[in-house]
């Protein structure tokens, strides 16, 4: 058993919850892009209405920087469903939104908890991600297990969002090239399995500039449900949900009814 699996093994499972869940109609998981944490969310809490925001802390960031980041999606899976699951024990409905990586992981994320005959979701949000089964295709990127890190630091540039002053200390890089080394690395070792399609409606949030996720890509996400998909567009490149919080947020409150 390796270090890593042992780190994991003995986390707390709600760990990934560090801001808790709190009290509303239905609670909102909310999954980070690659390399980021839970305080991406944070200041949404409040902002939609009846819906509770619950940011999901991944290892290797923030409350859980001792922690080994995951490099494999089952795993990670695992540790995700276990919290889910036990927060929604007792609970009304929930609702899972994901940006980027954090797309692919709440999608597989309910198809984990469907396979153990856990409740589903009201919803599935997207952005920032082409659909799982072409997430490959128009992607010339190596591996990021052959980047070295001034490469790594150059895709940080590309995609935007995270400043150039930190991109430029040595020091910063060492805490958070780790993490999103690993979170790379769960894409780039990720296999689509197809299975039947989700019993759960679908929206995706789509930037018009985004590198990652061109708007026919995300356009593939209604072929992953049987209950209906719609689309949003915004302006900008891939992080626009984010700078344009407000936007997203009326668009989650519109799926949700919040």
């Amino acid at each position: 058993m390796s270090l890593a699996t042992i780190e994991h093994a003995a986390a707390d499972p709600v760990a990934c919850l560090p801001f808790g869940v709190p009290e509303g109609e239905t609670v909102l998981y909310c999954l980070p892009h690659a390399g980021g944490s839970a305080s991406v969310y944070r200041s949404w809490a409040g902002q939609l209405g009846t819906i509770a925001v619950a940011p999901i802390q991944l290892p290797g960031r923030e409350t859980r920087m001792r922690e080994t980041p995951y490099t494999q999606m089952a795993p990670l899976l695992d540790e995700l469903a276990d919290a889910v699951l036990e927060q929604q024990h007792g609970r009304g409905s929930y609702a899972v939104y994901g940006h980027s990586l954090g797309a692919l992981i709440g999608f597989e994320l309910i198809r984990e908890i469907r396979r153990r005959g856990g409740p589903a979701p009201v919803h599935l949000i997207v952005s920032g991600s082409s659909a799982p089964d072409v997430l490959r295709e128009n992607d010339g990127q190596p591996p990021v297990t052959e980047m070295t890190d001034d490469e790594v630091v150059g895709l940080l540039r590309r995609l935007g969002g995270t400043p150039e002053p930190i991109l430029a200390d040595r020091s910063v890089l060492r805490l958070i090239l780790p993490p999103f080394r690993g979170d790379l690395t769960v894409r780039d070792t990720y296999g689509y399995q197809p299975q039947p399609q989700l019993d759960v409606p679908i929206t995706a949030i789509a930037a018009t500039a985004d590198p990652r996720a061109s708007v026919a890509q995300m356009r593939g996400w209604g072929r992953q449900t049987r209950r209906g998909f719609r689309m949003h567009l915004l302006p900008g490149g891939h992080f626009a949900v984010l700078e344009q919080a407000e936007a997203t947020r009326a668009f989650i409150c519109g799926a949700l009814g919040g």
